[in-house]
């Protein structure tokens, strides 16, 4: 039985996504930083800053474009 309070994968946020995906696009372009600092700080640093470069990103960001109405007279 699923439990009804758990997030499914349909329900994750836009901006948890885009943080995944920072994450991972982070974490293949820095190999050498893990080995200097470790994998458990690598992975807390790296959070962090997926974090701050996606803070104040809304999914609905883009404003939308008013068409202006002709009158026809």
């Amino acid at each position: 039985m699923e439990n009804p309070g758990a997030k499914s994968e349909k329900t994750i946020s836009f901006k948890k996504k885009l943080q995944q995906q920072i994450t991972a696009t982070l974490d293949s372009t820095l190999p050498g930083l893990k080995d200097i600092l470790g994998e458990k700080q690598f992975d807390e640093r790296i959070r962090k800053a997926a974090k701050l470069l996606s803070q104040g990103i809304k999914e609905n960001g883009i404003p939308k474009v008013k068409k202006s109405k002709k009158n026809k007279e």
